[in-house]
């Protein structure tokens, strides 16, 4: 009985699992049948809208600047050489590296008693000299006298020669007197001959002498050069380089001791490509004298000159492109020979011209304007210039309209867009004033920014610097940092 009953009961658990599962199939079967006769519902699809930052294009006359690297160098740099060998017997105390000199100072002595012996030895030979002279023109005084007296004699002697001619030939006279008188005449001759000869010899003595004389004053000068030359002054006022020097030491000829530079008198040599040259000439084709700045940066504070272009290379080196350029600075400012400095050149200015940051150019030359529907429209520019992180471009009709700041290859012609509209810096007329720890902290920012091209850096600092800022740059700066 109990058997009986426990199978009943199974078979009744079994034929109402197998119901069960026959109602969820054809539950199954339902759903699937309405869900294959339904229509299929598309979803509604919606435009994307991007966000993107617009600036105002407006044609102006802008001054480009061009930006080159120049190494500073001296335009006098003088080799402080030894004229002559010796012990350097005393040194000035500025005598030394960075020594600071003034024109005409006494840098180093030489030992001089060489020289000064010399120079005495020579002094006295010119004495010798100069008393040789005095006697030759003495004895030279003394023969003159004596062949004018010869001269007289012999005139005494043919005129009284000629007497006895008279009287032989009126017969008064003898032959024997004749005779007498005639030689007496040819001996006066004679005696006058000689006393020439002892004229030019004479003559002949002071011409050596007076060369003796001369050949003595160029070894007293010459005497007097080499001990000056053992006294070494500064030809002008600069300061000392490489200094090699000490006192006490042995110098020989034409050893150098050091380097005197003009650090007043500077100039930077820079390179730029032969484009860029061509656009600081004039319509004659000469350099212009362009306006130069000169910066080296140093740790976020730049040591900072002025000056002008004054000439440029004469020839273009073997394996070097473009022209090497030379700008006169105006105010070292503490720049020194050697330096690597930035140099920006302000070019001729361009009319007409629009400023864009550099990012709103496409590969093809193109910019994305916004149309009144607000939606992009692709503008070709004429490239002019490029300005660090911006260009300057030119074209018909863009003056006036907004364009994309940045482009991304999502922004094409036709994508609406969102425009985010920011006031520009140079239009900012609103001043704050910052407090310190407010300044600070955006400086900060500003010099480790490692999107910010060196421009954009220096012109961001330099307004931060002053005691008011604008408005507009301080709150994108913040959201920035925020960002």
């Amino acid at each position: 009985m109990r058997f009986l009953r426990q199978s009943l009961t199974g078979l009744f658990l079994v034929s109402l699992t197998l119901a069960l599962l026959v109602y969820a199939g054809q539950l199954v079967f339902s759903a699937l049948q309405e869900r294959m006769a339904s229509e299929p519902r598309v979803p509604e699809r919606q435009e994307r809208v991007f966000a993107v930052n617009l600036v105002m294009a407006e044609e102006q006359t802008i001054t480009p600047v061009l930006t080159a690297y120049g190494e500073i160098q001296s335009l006098r740099t003088l080799e402080i050489r030894a004229k002559t060998s010796g012990t350097l017997t005393e040194l000035s105390e500025d005598f030394e590296e960075g020594g600071m000199v003034e024109q005409g100072q006494l840098l180093a002595q030489i030992d001089p008693s060489n020289a000064q012996s010399a120079l005495n030895l020579a002094e006295s030979d010119l004495l010798d000299a100069q008393a040789e002279v005095r006697d030759a023109e003495r004895a030279l005084e003394i023969a003159q006298d004596e062949l004018a007296a010869a001269r007289e004699q012999a005139a005494l002697r043919e005129r009284a020669y000629r007497r006895q001619l008279d009287l032989e030939e009126r017969g008064v006279g003898t032959a024997a007197a004749v005779e007498t008188a005639e030689l007496s005449a040819a001996q006066a001759r004679q005696a006058e001959l000689a006393s020439r000869q002892a004229l030019a010899n004479a003559e002949a003595r002071v011409d050596q002498a007076r060369t003796r004389l001369s050949r003595s004053k160029i070894a007293r000068d010459d005497a007097q050069r080499r001990l000056e030359d053992t006294t070494i002054t500064a030809e002008f006022a600069g300061t000392l380089d490489a200094v090699n020097a000490v006192a006490g030491g042995f110098v020989s000829l034409n050893e150098r001791l050091a380097n005197l530079i003009d650090a007043n008198s500077l100039e930077v040599a820079f390179r730029v490509s032969t484009a860029q040259y061509v656009r600081l000439l004039d319509d004659e084709g000469q350099l212009i004298r362009a306006p130069v700045s000169v910066a080296l940066a140093t740790q976020g504070l730049d040591l900072r000159a002025t000056g002008r272009i004054i000439r440029d290379s004469g020839a273009v080196e073997e394996g070097q492109t473009g022209r090497m350029i030379f700008a006169k600075l105006d105010k070292p400012g503490g720049l020194k020979p050697g330096d690597f400095v930035t140099v920006e050149i302000e070019e001729p200015p361009v009319a007409n011209a629009i400023r864009l940051p550099a990012t709103a150019l496409g590969p093809e030359g193109n910019v994305l304007v916004l149309t009144s529907e607000d939606r992009l429209e692709s503008m070709p520019v004429k490239l002019l210039r490029r300005q660090g992180d911006d260009i300057l471009v030119r074209a018909d009709g863009l003056s006036g309209r907004e364009v994309v700041a940045q482009r991304s290859p999502l922004l094409g012609a036709g994508i609406k867009v969102r425009p985010l509209r920011q006031q520009s810096e140079a239009d900012s007329n609103d001043l704050m004033d910052l407090s310190d720890e407010r300044r600070a902290r955006l400086i900060e920012f500003v010099r480790d920014s490692t999107d910010m091209g060196r421009e954009e850096k220096s012109r961001l600092l330099a307004q931060l610097e002053q005691a008011k800022v604008p408005a507009g740059m301080v709150t994108r700066l913040e959201t920035r940092m925020g960002g």
